[in-house]
């Protein structure tokens, strides 16, 4: 539970790094933009993950889906 991964996000529709980044809890990088989705990574442990997920929803955004990488 407290170890770090880096996961995987994916919202709905263009979404600019700095919009995502602007009030959350966590700095996210922008991996792949496009007009129907928009796939974000970032390194967190799984606490700090559901906070992430529970504000992007707080602030609208659709969440397409989460993954976890593989180390």
């Amino acid at each position: 539970m407290h170890t770090i991964c880096t996961y995987h996000i994916k919202v709905r529709g263009q979404v600019e790094e700095s919009e995502i980044n602007a009030m959350g809890p966590y700095e996210m990088r922008a991996v792949q933009v496009n007009k129907e989705a928009t796939h974000f990574a970032i390194r967190t442990d799984q606490s700090g993950l559901i906070g992430l997920l529970r504000h992007l929803h707080g602030r609208g955004f659709v969440l397409l889906s989460v993954t976890r990488e593989h180390s």
